[in-house]
């Protein structure tokens, strides 16, 4: 490809990107009856053409294509001034054509991919204006501040803290414990979200299964003591507490995947026999189609559960401590053992813990088993909370389903 062929090319990328930009603004306008809008279709066309010569020029003399983009983004500028003269105060179509000067600056500079990204970008976020609105709408103060707070615990502490361990065995690192603080309540924050979008009227089953993201004892829990109160819902309550544990496995696979990828693949096949276990304890959730509950009933408090995401980083502190020491003391057999206890009440700790020991040296498959150890006395424990606070008709689907579930987590231990 010759010189004026690829500056062709550039020219021709930079113009169709702003044709895709402002073939959406002209129809918005059409649609909303606004004749005084800035720009149109030919108008972008432009836009995106000047920023690509820009680029071509400036390639010969900076300078000259310092010029056309200043000259454009004036026009731009005086453009927005004399709507805001007129009451008009909206900039959005201003801004996209900022914008498209800008992508088509990087299409003239021969970055054609990442221009034609920030084109489509542009064109998605002007065309889904209505749908943006309405979410913007249904949030509530409480998830605004969840989602501030943990933009600044992602942002701005997280690279504040030192990434070297310490301590006994080295197993403190404090960079590594805040990013797991940071997936546990980004967890919660997705489980709250995806519970308000969803809803309750699709059955208490659809609810456990999306509160299991965020902690199936607590949806057994919490169902045990419903049913107590809501005899006719029993049923439905107990398939939903079997729904949240059967997305256990899945939890404690990503999870794992995202610290040790070993682990994660040594475990993989052992859970495999729960998950189909399960997945017909999940269809008939989702079938138990209950509407008489409210979105209140099964949302959490706190969307973000920050207090309790940092009290589980001080538990990791001391659970690798004691971990590392058994490892010591006892070997593998010691390991299991303490797999055991700690799955009854913390999986999570467990699974940072596992994948821990296991890139520090301990086996792929030892970690792996001992998850599955501690998914099944987790089992145990939440049959316990079931027999001990739910209704008849909720003990008897959610105790029949976990022992099912449990013998599948049993089996997988023989494919380790």
């Amino acid at each position: 490809m010759t010189e004026t062929q690829e500056i062709l090319l550039r020219l021709a990328a930079a113009a169709l990107g702003g044709l895709a930009v402002g073939i959406e603004r002209e129809w918005s306008a059409r649609r909303d009856a606004d004749h005084s809008r800035f720009g149109g279709v030919r108008t972008f066309l432009l836009l995106g053409l000047a920023g690509g010569l820009a680029a071509a020029v400036g390639r010969e003399d900076p300078r000259i294509g310092l010029v056309v983009l200043a000259g454009a983004a004036a026009l731009v500028v005086v453009a927005y001034l004399v709507s805001a003269w007129k009451g008009t105060i909206d900039a959005t179509t201003e801004v996209a054509a900022v914008v498209v000067l800008g992508a088509g600056l990087l299409a003239g500079t021969g970055r054609l991919v990442l221009a034609s990204a920030v084109f489509a970008l542009t064109a998605l976020v002007l065309a889904e204006k209505g749908r943006m609105h309405a979410a913007v709408e249904r949030i509530q103060s409480a998830e605004l501040e969840a989602g501030a707070r943990f933009a600044v615990l992602a942002l701005v502490v997280l690279p504040l803290l030192p990434a070297e361990p310490w301590g006994p065995y080295g197993g403190i690192e404090p960079r590594r414990l805040w990013i797991l603080v940071l997936i546990f309540a980004g967890l919660s924050f997705a489980g709250y979200i995806a519970l308000r979008v969803a809803g309750p009227e699709r059955g208490y089953g659809l609810a456990g299964l999306l509160g299991g993201v965020v902690s199936s004892t607590a949806v057994t829990l919490n169902f045990a003591r419903e049913s107590r109160g809501h005899e006719s819902l029993a049923r439905a309550l107990g398939l939903g507490a079997l729904a949240a544990s059967t997305i256990l496995p899945v939890r404690v696979l990503v999870l794992s995947g995202a610290l040790n990828l070993e682990v994660a693949r040594a475990l993989a096949p052992a859970v495999l026999p729960a998950l189909v276990a399960g997945a017909g304890a999940v269809a008939l959730a989702l079938r138990s189609r209950d509407r008489s509950a409210t979105r209140e009933e099964v949302l959490p408090g706190n969307p973000l559960r920050l207090g309790a995401a940092i009290q589980m980083t001080l538990l990791f502190v001391a659970v690798l401590l004691v971990l590392a020491a058994v490892r010591d003391r006892f070997g593998s057999a010691g390991l299991l053992g303490t797999s055991a206890l700690l799955g009854l009440t913390d999986l999570d700790a467990l699974t940072y813990s596992m994948s821990k020991l296991a890139a520090s040296g301990t086996p792929a498959a030892t970690a792996a088993r001992a998850l599955l150890i501690g998914m099944i006395s987790n089992t145990l424990f939440k049959a316990a909370l079931a027999l001990a606070l739910g209704a008849p008709a909720f003990r008897r689907v959610c105790l029949t389903g976990l022992a099912v579930f449990g013998a599948a987590l049993g089996a997988g231990l023989l494919l380790i």
